[in-house]
């Protein structure tokens, strides 16, 4: 498939879990379209982009391994995606790709990420907390970061000032997940 086809057959998707399930189906059937989807991904300035993101996100869900070639690609381009239905789901495929790096039962995934990605990551997802964005990237940003915090220390403190900081001031899908992670914060202090 070329890129205009790819673009083509995006202008189908929408908000729709069965649009998005079918369209993953096709990529998870030709990896060859990662590469692909990522470009209309990172072009910052159209909206199919954001078309683009909801497939890779429910591609990634299902097999987060098809990102590996493109992963050093993707962490060095998602600080260009502005616009807050394409920012969802960058920030949710950060989520899946921290959620997999900590996870115990898949240690094939601790060679996926690189220092660099994890900083990467690390970056984006306080700039997510600290920015004008909506609820859903604040929410995967502060999970993502909560579990770096065991193998990055330092993120404790930094993300429990900033969940204070902010709490008041935030809906209530904010306000709901920043009580969990600082209740578990309190936790992990006694």
């Amino acid at each position: 498939m070329t890129y205009k086809n790819l673009l083509n057959e995006l202008s189908y998707v929408n908000h729709s879990r069965d649009k998005r399930t079918y369209y993953a189906k096709m990529v998870l059937e030709n990896p060859d379209l990662v590469p692909l989807l990522l470009q209309i991904l990172f072009d910052v300035n159209k909206d199919i982009g954001s078309r683009a993101g909801w497939v890779l996100e429910s591609v990634c869900k299902k097999n987060i391994f098809i990102l590996k070639p493109y992963i050093d690609d993707f962490t060095t381009q998602m600080p260009k995606v502005y616009l807050d239905s394409a920012v969802r789901p960058v920030a949710k495929i950060c989520e899946c790709l921290i959620k997999n790096h900590i996870d115990k039962k898949v240690p094939a995934f601790k060679q996926f990420l690189k220092p660099i990605h994890i900083e990467r990551i690390i970056t984006l997802s306080f700039d997510y907390l600290i920015g004008d964005h909506r609820v859903a990237p604040k929410v995967y940003a502060m999970q993502s970061l909560f579990w770096l915090s065991v193998e990055f220390p330092w993120i404790l403190p930094e993300l429990q000032t900033i969940l204070e900081q902010n709490y008041p001031n935030e809906c209530s899908g904010y306000k709901a997940r920043a009580r969990k992670i600082l209740d578990k914060i309190k936790l992990k202090s006694e």
